[in-house]
């Protein structure tokens, strides 16, 4: 084949020349409708970038990258995207394409055809991973100039930051990446969408999931929207669920350039998408592509506006699924054994089945919550914690990922799915449901779901011995524990963690005290405050003493305070307490400024009079210089004073303190990065909404590019004064990758919770070892300029003895 060849002539045996995504459309196009095009194959790449001479540089540069800070990938990527797409394409490669693109231009009986360049790179859509979105694709292209400028920009795509550190995450070599680039009609798009041969929230294969929005599948793919959604039976072709979503906006074509946004009239945007018809159709048709593959599918479709059914309904990719693909076959028969009842958010993990409770107040909690049930209720705030340890799993109808039911949740080790919107009305009082808190699904019944294989727990000799082995992993970064409740510690304790990195003191106001400290303060029993915080501080710190504790003042917002007895009295009702009167700014202000010194006084109590001088303290929801001046002058005033003893930290979760580090460094020792705070900020995305993250989980996600950027800036600017950074944020207990971020990027501890320190402090190890030695590996290089062969002469010697190959 040479370096232009059609849709029709490929299969999936073309892989190498074509790319994943072209391959599989090839594959299908005697099996559905494809819009018809061609494929700019991977040897025109390799052709360019040698006829152009531009390959030995962009070797040089992905050379000099590789293990470095994201800003250097980033330059990196700039650097060679620019290279390609500045220089001219060969003469006979550009022939070529603009040949193709006037026959198929004929071939439809359109002058200048609108057409989609898409990226088909060769490590795509395989049968383990789909790496899908690591390349770009461009729509509503027109002319031979506009098709050739694009192909350059697919092409240059292959070097994204994001797809550099990728490969080499994965261990693919960047000579043995290539791409290729789809030409193709593009589909005039009434609607579009996605479908998959099984339900991708449970696995069960005997369904097809339709989810289709008006205009192009971008609005679906990318979660412009929340799109409609049908479940079609594949035994009898019933659509045996529909939900029809309110599809504000679609995404069209421009006359004027690629593609648009547009809103929609009130009645179309809560119109069907599909009609019946169109939606068994397309069941059938990924039937038989899944016949075909022998697998479950993600498939892409368009329906045409301008042709009759069924000629309307075009495939436009294909692609193995590859979540449920991977899990073990008794994990997915298992998870399809039950109807799913509501779905939310997958906020702590773990299955657990039980009766319902449906529980719109405390009262009703109080009445009907017995030990083992499912607590089901709108939201929960701190008053809600002594019921939360008795239930075994929580299902709310509100709240996201870090809202108070989900981080809770996660530290008691109970299964949680939040943000379900309506779990209240759906399920029924005293039913037995499971609740599936990984997946974000509860279903009725009590359904056998077999948990991710995890060590089972040692026997008391064996387990004391394996903790040994942990607490022997060397780490140059401090692994801290974040701990709420004071009784969890001694369940804790043993654990090799170096110090607690965030106790949260809402829980002992909330769980130990229950009362207002202004109310406590008008009934003459402020004593009872410091007396019950000190208590509660005294019993971690003594627990694990010598290793320090870092006691976060409490941040409490306004309607979480109003809950505690009497706080009605001293509380005002804001309209959003989660942006309002909370952290330093309460401290320091006339109308709370007395109840907090009662925390300082609990504080000086334990380390003074208890002698317990590994307690430190934690400044939450820092904002402005001049509330750190003053937070600092109360410590002061109340006998607290900072010293190789005693260290101060900030919370580092407002923007503001990540630009200006170094005029909040002379008040405080370190700070303590709150990634959930810091990501709604930096974001715009209120943590507590969870209307977003179900449209797109990306709307709250601590990896997203500004958050990372915010933390790495605050390190460095943090270690230039001299002050310690740690993070308490939910990511790292989440995201293994972003705990090899903050590695790189220098952080000094890391507070995870409970269940994820020994994993981290692996983690951990693993990535300093690794850092360090790429770090020496390129000293020693460049130190006697060895080159590739050299070195692979010298591993052959020092392991087998002789150089031969």
């Amino acid at each position: 084949m040479g370096l232009v060849v059609w849709l029709e002539e490929i299969s999936l045996k073309d892989h190498p020349l074509v790319g994943g995504k072209a391959a599989n459309l090839g594959e299908i196009t005697k099996l559905a409708r494809v819009p018809p095009g061609f494929v700019i194959t991977t040897e025109a790449f390799l052709r360019f970038l040698d006829a152009t001479g531009i390959r030995p540089k962009i070797s040089e540069i992905l050379k000099a990258v590789r293990g470095g800070s994201p800003e250097d990938y980033e330059r990196a990527s700039a650097s060679i995207r620019g290279l390609i797409e500045a220089t001219p394409m060969p003469r006979d490669i550009a022939d070529e394409i603009a040949a193709a693109y006037a026959k198929l231009s004929e071939l439809v009986g359109i002058r200048d055809v609108p057409v989609a360049v898409r990226s088909s790179a060769t490590a795509e859509d395989l049968g383990e991973a789909s790496f899908a979105g690591q390349q770009d694709t461009y729509l509503n292209v027109r002319g031979v100039e506009g098709v050739i400028d694009h192909v350059k920009k697919v092409w240059a795509s292959l070097y994204t930051a994001r797809a550099i550190y990728y490969r080499e995450q994965m261990g693919i070599p960047h000579d043995g990446a290539s791409i290729a680039v789809i030409v193709q009609k593009l589909v005039n798009a009434r609607s579009a969408g996605v479908m998959f041969t099984l339900d991708p929230t449970n696995g069960d294969t005997s369904k097809v999931v339709i989810e289709s929005g008006w205009g192009l599948g971008e609005g679906v793919v990318r979660g412009i929207v929340t799109p409609d959604e049908f479940v079609v039976d594949k035994s009898s072709l019933r659509i045996v669920e529909r939900r029809i979503s309110k599809k504000r906006v679609a995404v069209v074509r421009d006359e004027a350039g690629l593609t648009r946004e547009v809103e929609l009239p009130e009645d179309k945007a809560s119109a069907p998408s599909l009609d019946d018809n169109e939606v068994v159709e397309y069941a059938k048709m990924a039937l038989e592509l899944e016949r075909h593959y022998g697998r479950p599918l993600d498939i892409e479709f368009s329906v045409d506006a301008d042709m009759p059914f069924p000629q309307n309904l075009f495939i436009v990719q294909v692609r193995p699924e590859t979540v449920w693909s991977r899990k073990a076959p008794d994990r997915r028969e298992a998870a399809g054994g039950g109807t799913v009842v509501v779905k939310g958010i997958a906020a702590s993990p773990g299955v657990a089945v039980g009766r319902a409770k449906i529980c719109l107040t405390l009262d009703d909690a109080k009445r009907k919550l017995q030990k083992g049930d499912i607590l089901v209720t709108k939201m929960t705030d701190p008053d809600w914690v002594p019921y939360m340890r008795l239930a075994s799993a929580i299902v709310t109808d509100e709240g996201g990922r870090t809202s108070h039911a989900a981080i809770v949740s996660r530290e008691l080790g109970i299964p949680a799915v939040v943000g379900t919107g309506n779990a209240t009305q759906v399920l029924k009082d005293g039913e037995i449901y499971t609740v599936d808190g990984g997946k974000g699904v509860v279903l009725a019944g009590a359904v056998e779901v077999k948990a991710e294989a995890k060590v089972a727990e040692p026997a008391v000799a064996g387990r004391e011995i394996v903790l040994h082995i942990y607490r022997a992993i060397p780490t140059g970064t401090k692994i801290y524990m974040n701990l709420g409740e004071p009784e969890k510690i001694d369940e804790y304790k043993d654990l090799p963690f170096d110090g607690i990195g965030l106790m949260r003191i809402e829980f002992v106001i909330s769980s130990w005290i229950g009362e207002h400290p202004l109310y406590l303060m008008s009934i003459g029993q402020e004593q009872k405050f410091v007396d019950k915080m000190a208590e509660g501080i005294a019993k971690v710190a003594s627990a694990i003493y010598p290793r320090p504790v870092v006691v976060r003042f409490s941040d409490f917002k306004t309607n979480e305070y109003r809950s505690l007895k009497g706080g009605e009295k001293f509380e005002p009702e804001e309209r959003n307490p989660m942006l309002g009167w909370r952290g330093v700014s309460r401290y320091v202000s006339p109308q709370y400024e007395k109840a907090f010194r009662l925390e300082l006084k609990a504080v000086r109590k334990v380390r003074e009079e208890l002698g317990l001088n590994n307690v430190w303290v934690m400044a939450p929801f820092v904002r402005t210089v001049w509330e750190a001046e003053k937070f600092a002058k109360l410590l002061e005033e109340e006998g607290l004073h900072r010293d190789r003893d005693f260290k101060v930290w900030a919370m580092a979760e407002v923007p503001s303190v990540v630009f200006v580090a170094e005029e909040f460094a002379p008040y405080f020792d370190g700070f303590s990065i709150g990634s959930n705070d810091l990501t709604q900020l930096t974001l715009g995305v209120d943590r507590d909404n969870d209307y977003l993250v179900r449209i797109n989980p990306k709307y709250f996600d601590e990896r997203e590019a500004p958050v990372l950027r915010a933390i790495y800036d605050l390190i460095n600017r943090a270690h230039r004064h001299g002050l310690t950074v740690s993070i308490c944020g939910q990511g790292p207990s989440v995201y293994p990758q972003m705990v090899e971020f903050l590695v790189r990027a220098g952080i000094d501890s890391i507070s995870v919770n409970p269940d994820a320190v020994l994993s981290t402090r692996v983690l951990v190890a693993s990535v300093e070892l690794k850092t360090l030695r790429e770090r020496l590996d390129a000293v020693y290089k460049a130190l006697y300029k060895v080159d590739d062969d050299e070195e692979f002469r010298g591993i052959l010697k020092k392991v087998f003895g002789h150089l031969r190959y």
